[in-house]
């Protein structure tokens, strides 16, 4: 059985990536859940499962992996399906896979995941604007290309899927609505149980973390536009 180490469901979008990777290779596994601290180095104490202190982390047997697209990739190694079988959406998939896990600063500074909360914080900065724009030409492209056979990005739920699923918590949150088929993508992904699954957590939550508040990182803005 699979050890999985995990953050608090309403901020940790890496655990949620994690998550959902083990979720999709259908094989058991134990949570154990970690609590967020915010800005700062991780707790000392994490680093007795965890090498760098972060989560999420996977254990299997005397295996360690601690990067949420290495867990990906571990898992894809043992269980089927986990990216699509075609090698032209395969590759496609890892490479947008993969520009999300290393970029997208400003998206990850600007819309910090917030699973419970609901605010508009426009007008939003070029780069946040950008990386919004870039998010919905993924989507789309993914849709028109290799999506013919399900309701998702190469058709059915994949890794890559798991990837963008923060995402789609992050424009909720922020009231981001893309038009045409990025749009339904998203009502998808949203609407996947696992996505409710893991949303029925984060709104059990009670832990605060104020440094991914919404309503605390914006606080003078929303109040300068009468949003708060």
């Amino acid at each position: 059985m699979y050890t999985l180490w995990l953050g608090n469901r309403n901020y940790s979008s890496w655990s949620l990536r994690g998550w959902l990777a083990v979720k999709l290779a259908g094989a058991p596994f134990e949570e154990r859940m970690v609590a967020l601290r915010g800005e700062g180095d991780p707790d000392p104490a994490n680093r007795a499962f965890s090498p760098t202190g972060r989560v999420p982390v996977l254990r299997d047997g005397d295996v360690v992996v601690w990067d949420s697209l290495a867990i990906g990739e571990y898992l894809a190694e043992r269980h089927p399906g986990l990216w699509p079988a075609d090698r032209v959406a395969r590759a496609w998939a890892r490479s947008v896979s993969a520009e999300m896990h290393a970029g997208f600063r400003d998206l990850r500074d600007d819309m910090t995941m917030c699973v419970k909360e609901r605010v508009d914080v426009r007008p939003w900065s070029p780069g946040l604007a950008a990386d919004v724009a870039r998010v919905e030409a993924i989507w789309n492209e993914g849709r028109r290309r290799f999506g013919a056979a399900g309701s998702f990005l190469c058709g059915s739920f994949g890794l890559v899927d798991a990837f963008y699923a923060p995402v789609a918590f992050r424009f909720q949150t922020y009231a981001v609505a893309p038009a045409g088929a990025a749009g339904a993508y998203l009502a998808a992904l949203l609407a996947h149980p696992w996505l409710a699954e893991w949303q029925a957590g984060a709104l059990a939550e009670t832990a605060v973390v104020p440094t991914d508040e919404p309503r605390v990182v914006y606080r003078d803005k929303l109040a300068a536009l009468g949003r708060l």
